[in-house]
C-alpha cells in the first residue's frame, strides 16, 4: 500500500507532515476546475476534490488523498486569481467583510471514496490601498484561492476566524486524519 498525495501544494505536504506522514508519491491531477454555470461554492469544492481523487492513477490498494480550497464571498467563488488585477479585485471585495473558506478532502482506496468538507468563516480587516499594493508586491497571492494565504503576510489582514486554521491553509488536519484512518491508513502507528 502506497500513500499518494494528489496535489502539488507545498502547504498540503507540510500539513501532512504535522501528522508524521510523508506520501510515497506526489501526483497532481490535471482536471478542469472551472465552476459549472450557477454552481455554488460548497458543492463546487466537493465536486472538484472528488474529480481530482478519481483522476489520480493508482493501484487498487493504494490510498490517494486530494483536496481543494475555495474562497466564497456569498455565492461568488473566488479561485486562484489570473493576475495581480484580479487579485486586487478579490482583496478589495473581501476588505472589511467576512467570507467563507471551504476545503474539501477526498481519500480514495480502490473504488471507495471517503469525503469531508470544512467551512471556516474568516474576517478580513478593512484594507488600505497601501496594504493591498504592498501585499500584491510580495507575490504571495499567486496560486492561492481568494488571492491570499493566511499563513503568509496576509495573516496580518485576518483578525479572527471561526473554524479550522489548517483548513484555511489547504488541508484540515483533524478531518484528514479521520479519513485516512477510515481508509485503512495507519495514521497513529509508528513507522
Amino acid at each position: 500500500m502506497k500513500l499518494i498525495l494528489g496535489s502539488g501544494s507545498p502547504r498540503r505536504l507540510e500539513l501532512l507532515a504535522t501528522l508524521g506522514i510523508t506520501p510515497d508519491d506526489i501526483r497532481p491531477p490535471d482536471i478542469d476546475e472551472d465552476p459549472a454555470k450557477g454552481e455554488l461554492p460548497r458543492p463546487y469544492c466537493a465536486r472538484v476534490t472528488r474529480e481530482k481523487a478519481q483522476a489520480v492513477v493508482a493501484d487498487p490498494d493504494d490510498i490517494v488523498i486530494c483536496a481543494d480550497t475555495t474562497v466564497a464571498l456569498g455565492r461568488r467563488i473566488m479561485g486562484k486569481p489570473r493576475d495581480a488585477g484580479e487579485a486586487a479585485e478579490f482583496l478589495y471585495a473581501m476588505s472589511g467583510r467576512r467570507h467563507r473558506v471551504i476545503t474539501a478532502v477526498a481519500v480514495r482506496r480502490g473504488d471507495r471514496i471517503w469525503e469531508r468538507d470544512v467551512v471556516t468563516t474568516v474576517k478580513m480587516k478593512a484594507l488600505s490601498d497601501a496594504e493591498v499594493n504592498g501585499y500584491l508586491a510580495t507575490g504571495d497571492w499567486q496560486g492561492k484561492a481568494g488571492a491570499y494565504g493566511i499563513q503568509g503576510p496576509a495573516g496580518a489582514f485576518i483578525p479572527w476566524i471561526q473554524g479550522s486554521y489548517t483548513a484555511v491553509m489547504g488541508l484540515p488536519v483533524a478531518e484528514t486524519a479521520s479519513l485516512l484512518t477510515a481508509a485503512g491508513y495507519p495514521v497513529w502507528t509508528p513507522g
